[in-house]
């Protein structure tokens, strides 16, 4: 088995962001990747009006599942189940979906058609040069209350201005209607709040929650590896 993580909106260096879980699934044996998504700027031109977006995450990460035949499992985090619903789509190797304070959109849905119409309070949004990205002074309350020190001072280091015509562009499939799929609720969420994501776990086959902000990754490493040995 293999694992491949699709790391969420408005970062970058995505070994980073799993390097805890992915150590410790080393160590049991299973090797990991984490696909670099174009709209965050991670595959040379930057994110922004005329930079890449949805379509050109979507091809990365569906290269590297194509890459191989030994079976997968396919991790995302908040915006990469936008990216996964369309790239894990038809791929033979990909036997479960684990979706990880994920969005879970149906065919034709974009990322803006989950929230309400208004910009997230830690979001900063530049639409002249046609990106956002996440307030560093807002990072660490929102999105990391529960890890230590150390990675707390690291994360604003791998923040990254994203293309913002990805909320608007919809998805060509949904893979988590074809695969099984589990949805981890993380209950100390303060960036994608618990209700909304116990709302979207309605699509996953099986849903499991834990007692942790929105990088479980992060800060329970080790839970989130037995629950993908699990699979």
């Amino acid at each position: 088995m293999r694992v491949v993580f699709v790391h969420g909106a408005c970062v970058r260096d995505g070994s980073w962001w799993w390097h805890r879980t992915a150590e410790l699934l080393q160590e049991r044996g299973v090797p990991s990747v984490a696909p670099a998504l174009p709209s965050c700027g991670e595959a040379g031109p930057p994110g922004g009006v005329r930079g890449p977006g949805l379509p050109e995450d979507v091809a990365a990460v569906r290269q590297v599942l194509e890459a191989g035949d030994e079976p997968a499992v396919v991790v995302a985090h908040s915006y990469g189940g936008v990216v996964t619903a369309e790239a894990a789509a038809g791929i033979r190797s990909v036997r479960h979906l684990l979706l990880i304070s994920s969005y879970l959109p149906e065919v034709g849905q974009s990322l803006s058609e989950f929230g309400d119409g208004s910009p997230a309070p830690f979001l900063d949004i530049d639409p002249a040069a046609g990106t956002f990205g996440v307030r560093p002074e807002l990072l660490v309350d929102t999105f990391l209350q529960d890890c230590d020190p150390e990675v707390q001072s690291q994360a604003v280091d791998h923040l990254a201005r994203q293309s913002v015509q990805v909320t608007a562009q919809p998805v060509g499939a949904a893979a988590w209607q074809q695969l099984p799929s589990t949805y981890l609720v993380c209950a100390q969420d303060r960036g994608t709040p618990p209700r909304l994501q116990r709302e979207f776990a309605r699509r996953a086959g099986r849903v499991i929650e834990l007692d942790a902000g929105h990088h479980p990754f992060l800060s329970q490493p080790a839970a989130v590896r037995d629950l993908l040995l699990s699979l």
